[in-house]
């Protein structure tokens, strides 16, 4: 099934990492009529321009902010699918900066919403965070407001334009990651703010995999979760650099020991599938019926939650090295 086949999709924030891959990945599997990269930073699409092979010219850039909704009132005009992956991410930054992160990530989200709804989009689809769940940082914060909304918005457009979230943990291989880091500057000394301290890894891959699920099932107001796996973040350094001396620094403002993908007042209202795990609205918070899901998988068992100290799938030295090696 092509998804994209005679679609124009918008991608905010489309010169990030996922922005970047997932559009080459569109332009060489799909048959999408238009790509609109809609991001603020004309240096970055000029080199996007440039790198990305566009034989039947189905790119387009249009400089933008997400907080200007008049501006995403004109860049929306016949969209079918928007993917809103533009915000502000840096943990630290962000809790000095609180006002920056809130005008971005919510502020703009909700610019998202209501510019989507006005051109009548199909589809809307968050691209959120596992630090979302249960936040204790500004950004998770903002991110949990911004799928607030995006639920809350499939009431204000029913039957018209569909909204709908993926959560998911560290990206490997992205711009700015630690791995990034490490392969590229070769440190002598590395400094660990937690031995014990573990987070979520997905591939790029996986990711694309993850949003065209959602795109393909959503109903509206689902939050899509994969089943991805855990690993120490001592764990993947020494992998990386396995001979480089380590300093522990202690946790920074914001930061978690372990992050959840989803809690357990979120499984109550979970489908576990496959590869995936899907959390429904609350009840009244949606007009819609989600029993398709019962037949794809399974409710979740009381009491679950999916937590990256507690999973059961975890990355090993060698298949890290493996997955850097493919990359």
């Amino acid at each position: 099934m092509d998804l994209f086949k005679d679609k124009t999709i918008l991608i905010t924030g489309g010169t990030g990492s996922f922005g970047q891959s997932f559009t080459e990945f569109i332009i060489k599997n799909y048959q999408a009529k238009k790509i609109i990269i809609f991001s603020r930073d004309e240096f970055k699409q000029f080199h996007m321009e440039k790198n990305i092979p566009d034989p039947e010219n189905k790119l387009r850039f249009l400089l933008g902010d997400v907080r200007d909704k008049e501006r995403l009132n004109r860049a929306l005009k016949d969209v079918n699918i928007v993917i809103h992956a533009a915000a502000l991410k840096q943990v630290p930054a962000l809790e000095y900066n609180p006002h920056e992160a809130i005008k971005t990530n919510i502020i703009g989200s909700q610019n998202i919403i209501e510019a989507s709804i006005d051109q009548k989009v199909e589809k809307v689809l968050l691209i959120s965070t596992d630090k979302a769940a249960q936040p204790v940082n500004l950004y998770g914060a903002t991110k949990l407001c911004a799928e607030k909304l995006f639920i809350a918005a499939n009431n204000y457009s029913p039957n018209s334009t569909r909204f709908s979230a993926v959560r998911y943990g560290n990206v490997i291989g992205s711009r700015g990651s630690i791995i990034e880091s490490l392969l590229n500057n070769k440190p002598t000394k590395i400094n660990i703010t937690h031995p014990n301290m573990t987070r979520f890894w997905i591939t790029l891959k996986q990711s694309f995999n993850l949003v065209n699920f959602a795109l393909e099932n959503m109903i509206g107001g689902e939050i899509f979760i994969p089943k991805i796996p855990s690993m120490k973040l001592i764990d993947l350094t020494s992998s990386i650099a396995p001979n480089v001396e380590y300093q522990v620094t202690g946790i920074r403002p914001g930061e978690k020991l372990h992050e959840t993908l989803l809690s357990t007042e979120e499984s109550r209202r979970g489908f576990e599938l496959k590869d995936y795990y899907i959390i429904t609205p609350e009840k009244g918070l949606s007009i819609y019926d989600f029993s398709k899901y019962e037949k794809m998988g399974k409710s979740i068992n009381e009491g679950f939650h999916f937590s990256s100290n507690t999973n059961t799938n975890w990355i090993t030295k060698k298949d890290l090295q493996k997955i850097i090696h493919e990359i």
